[in-house]
């Protein structure tokens, strides 16, 4: 039997971060922010088989200049948490990843908020942990400052803990609404977690019943040290940056190491980032590219670049080479993955600013015969388990691979050609908690 007979490629679907999409030609610049919008597009990805739709998010604007604000359609988004629950009724099968953040919320009501949706989509919900990577979110918290990025990661490793004994308050059998006997729960079927430890004191327990899927699918992005960590113990998906394939099999096979140290029996599930951009011809999706490229501001991309430093970078030529950039409080990974793209290309900095304002990932541009041979190849390689798609642009971006890509990733027998499993658990291949 084939590989991709045993499992079939895993593909989640992801608004367009490039900072040119919104001003493509035919996109509608108000995707982000338009439930009309959203429903279609989660809609097509269900079309199209897709196991989930993933939203990122962010509790404050970017650091930067008004011209940053000015050219930037991420200024304005839908809270994922009362986005994802409309979604889940008008989908049927598509897997909900919110983004919410372990530094800027209280585990008991996050876990009471993630497993209302679980319970409204029947067992589709995903969380995305994550510890914030923008400073400017604590100032929104009455914060002065951000949480320092070890003791971020010290905080949520036990906010997974008390979220995960929340969830496990009810056996599945608990409520028996016996409506003769008068008896609705079973009180020996519920568990008081009792939680005191460090940074949380959580009683409990959730008042809110299991989900059929017992737990929403936990995902995780970290490429720190402690990120790779704490997703190795406690994540069942990771989101991952790699740019090569090598890079990327280095990564798979390292992640599924830790998880087996950390105790984890289940192999985890490893999907890149990519940016898809197709054409009819290599050279007409190459123009496309590079259409979206020239449409991100040359100052906005610069403050971009700021920020994803964690330093600023406008006393420096532009046309210059990054210079040595002390550390900062911000994403150390991300920041790390941007000064070895400087590096390795030898980019100026405002070619890196480009670059990063338009996107530094792994992309696949292309015929869609060229796309599906890409992914199959990263595949069958154990490079990746799927990926997490961001599309040129949208609407038309998503149609395209829907209606073009879908169809040969199924005929090679790489993906799905109707959905099979009962919550999004199932579809992804991972066993019940």
């Amino acid at each position: 039997m084939s590989l991709a007979a045993k499992k079939p490629l895993i593909l989640l679907g992801m608004p367009s971060t490039h900072a040119g999409a919104w001003r493509f030609p035919g996109a509608a610049p108000d995707f982000h922010r338009n439930f009309a919008h959203m429903k279609w597009f989660a809609q097509t990805l269900e079309r199209g088989c897709f196991d989930g739709l993933f939203l990122p998010d962010s509790l404050a604007l970017r650091a930067g200049t008004p011209q940053t604000l000015m050219c930037s359609a991420s200024v304005a988004t839908l809270d994922p948490l009362t986005l994802l629950p409309a979604l889940a009724a008008v989908t049927q099968h598509l897997g909900l990843i919110a983004t919410a953040s372990t530094t800027y919320n209280e585990p008991y009501m996050l876990a009471r908020r993630l497993a209302s949706l679980d319970v409204i989509s029947q067992g589709r919900a995903g969380w995305n942990l994550v510890t914030s990577s923008n400073p400017n979110e604590a100032a929104n918290f009455g914060e002065k400052s951000h949480l320092e990025h070890s003791l971020r990661y010290k905080r949520a490793r036990e906010f997974f803990t008390v979220m995960d004994g929340l969830w496990q308050s009810w056996d599945a059998d608990a409520f028996c609404m016996d409506s003769d006997r008068g008896v609705y729960v079973d009180p020996d079927k519920m568990h008081v977690l009792d939680h005191h430890d460090t940074h949380f004191s959580v009683r409990g327990p959730l008042n809110v019943a299991r989900s059929v899927q017992h737990r929403p699918v936990i995902v995780q992005a970290g490429a720190s040290e402690a990120g790779m960590q704490i997703a190795a113990e406690t994540a069942e998906v990771v989101f991952t940056y790699q740019i090569d394939m090598a890079s990327a099999q280095r990564f798979y096979a390292q992640m599924q190491n830790r998880a087996r140290a950390a105790g984890r029996h289940t192999p985890l599930k490893i999907l890149p980032a990519v940016l898809v951009v197709l054409g009819d011809t290599l050279a007409e999706a190459q123009e496309k590219r590079a259409t979206l490229d020239a449409l991100v501001d040359d100052q906005s991309s610069l403050a971009t670049l700021s920020v994803a430093l964690g330093h600023d970078i406008s006393q420096y030529d532009p046309a210059g080479l990054l210079p040595d950039i002390p550390d900062s409080n911000a994403s150390k990974s991300g920041r790390d993955r941007v000064v070895a793209l400087a590096q390795r290309e030898q980019l100026s900095i405002l070619a890196l600013a480009r670059r990063i304002c338009g996107y530094q990932g792994l992309e696949m541009v292309g015929t869609a015969d060229m796309i599906a041979g890409h992914m199959e190849h990263w595949f069958t390689q154990r490079a990746a388990d799927g990926f997490n798609i961001l599309f040129s642009h949208l609407p038309g971006g998503v149609s395209e691979f829907v209606d073009h890509v879908v169809p040969l990733l199924q005929q090679r027998g790489l993906l799905r050609q109707r959905y099979e499993g009962q919550t999004f658990r199932d579809n992804l291949g991972l066993a019940t908690p």
